[in-house]
């Protein structure tokens, strides 16, 4: 019996002659703009093919896409306010401990959340994706309430808040990032984008709630509110999961679509960008600081900064469609890159700090769709996982070192003692010249795929 390839599959979803023709239609920015993989070793499972051929883009898509942004909501809420945790925490309970130690508590938080995705792709095809969600809220939910114990032990808040939170969110990562893919294709990038305005949301939402709840029960009981908070939510949440379809037959690992010039420039683009993505929400406390405002205005930057990522997720996602994710990918890094490096060095007074907070923010919130829909638009949903699982593994070195990293420039310039932004600028430098490099590489891939450059890829 003949076998058929998942390149196969989706040319078979197409008119014959349309497969490589640049109509206008949200598929036309598939592998076939890119470079073809070329791969019969790998076959699709049988239901696998109908995910291609007949996508609902809509239906009880839409209720993933809903139960997806609530636990984006809480993994990234808490990623996203560990900036204001992480002020308090050094004010209080941990004011001998230095600055880029606590930082490395959420580098360990964000690291491990992406660090087991491809372990965590593999074990979400043999126990399904609400079972997998609902691991996920359990140690997200169960890491934060029992911080609220240790917030005097570096120790207990790396095993707790780090890694025990960052391996649940890493669950929910994982299945907000690949079960849209069963549902959605013309409309992906805007599925992805309503899942990442979740944790746009989130994170605004609860660097406010954090700041006023440690004003009110101190910062022991703000973890333990936030883990009930998880719990009660997020477990319904994950109830409301369904696959369209159970894909077990994939392989763990695809090594041979590094082959694809464009996948591997974006790999690097995109493991490049994480070491800039946190820097700006878990130091512009600090920095606020720094010019002279309280901590309540620095609380207040940083959930402006993540009400701005709640913007770009949301509109980067019909950018998508609209344009094409890879070129909205080079937008975003160069918008990343631009405003660290022309704005944020210079931001001495509150106008222009809030300036940068706007710019980078939607940057910021952009990246976290615009990579994933660029993956996805090669590989189409039968391999999207894997293609996105390893390259989101890519992530970890600059989850883990990038703010420890500004950490530790800030605390060699002794800027976090001094009044001013010029002993950041260090700091802020490094994290926009890699903003910077990595947006070459989008570039690089870019070209890989189509050197015309007004092509919707």
């Amino acid at each position: 019996m003949a076998t058929i390839t998942t390149s196969e599959i989706e040319l078979q979803a197409k008119p014959s002659g349309l497969a490589n023709a640049d109509h206008g239609s949200s598929n036309d920015n598939q592998l076939n703009q890119a470079e073809p993989n070329h791969d019969p070793d790998i076959q699709p499972s049988p239901g696998s093919m109908n995910i291609t051929t007949a996508m609902p883009d809509g239906g009880y898509g839409w209720v993933v896409v809903f139960s997806c942004s609530l636990l984006t909501f809480h993994f990234n809420g808490f990623t996203g306010s560990w900036g204001v945790l992480q002020s308090h925490l050094l004010e209080t309970s941990l004011q001998n401990v230095p600055t880029s130690t606590i930082t490395f508590v959420g580098s360990l938080l964000t690291a491990a959340a992406v660090a087991f995705g491809l372990v965590i792709v593999r074990i979400t095809r043999l126990i399904g994706a609400r079972y997998s969600a609902i691991i996920g809220v359990l140690l997200l939910g169960m890491g934060q309430l029992l911080s609220g114990f240790t917030t005097s032990q570096v120790g207990g808040l790396f095993g707790l808040s780090g890694f025990m939170a960052g391996l649940g969110s890493a669950f929910l990562y994982s299945t907000g990032n690949t079960l849209p893919t069963q549902y959605f294709s013309s409309k992906l990038g805007t599925a992805n984008g309503l899942v990442k305005l979740g944790g746009g949301i989130g994170a605004t939402i609860l660097a406010i709630v954090s700041e006023t709840l440690i004003q009110r029960v101190g910062i022991a009981w703000t973890f333990r509110i936030l883990g009930f908070i998880t719990l009660s939510t997020g477990l319904p949440a994950a109830m409301l999961l369904k696959e369209r379809n159970r894909i077990r037959n994939a392989p763990f690992l695809e090594l041979s679509m590094f082959r694809n010039r464009a996948y591997t420039a974006i790999f690097v683009a995109a493991a490049l960008g994480t070491f800039t993505l946190f820097a700006p929400p878990y130091f512009l406390p600090l920095v606020a600081r720094s010019i002279g405002l309280t901590s309540t205005t620095g609380a207040g930057l940083v959930a402006g900064f993540n009400a701005c990522t709640a913007v770009g997720r949301f509109g980067s996602g019909p950018v998508c469609d609209r344009i094409g994710p890879t070129n909205t990918f080079l937008i975003t890094m160069l918008l990343s890159a631009a405003s660290m490096l022309a704005i944020w060095p210079f931001s001495s007074n509150l106008p222009l700090l809030t300036v940068f907070v706007v710019l980078n923010g939607i940057a910021n919130g952009s990246f976290f769709v615009v990579m994933p829909t660029t993956v996805a638009k090669m590989f189409g949903p039968a391999r999207a996982p894997v293609a996105m699982s390893q390259a989101i593994t890519g992530w970890t070195v600059g989850y883990l070192m990038g703010p420890p990293i500004a950490g530790y420039l800030i605390q060699a310039t002794h800027a976090d003692r001094e009044h001013s932004i010029d002993l950041y600028r260090p700091a802020i430098f490094y994290a926009g010249g890699l903003a910077l490099a990595s947006s070459v590489f989008v570039l690089v891939g870019r070209l890989a795929m189509d050197r015309k450059m007004l092509k919707r890829i």
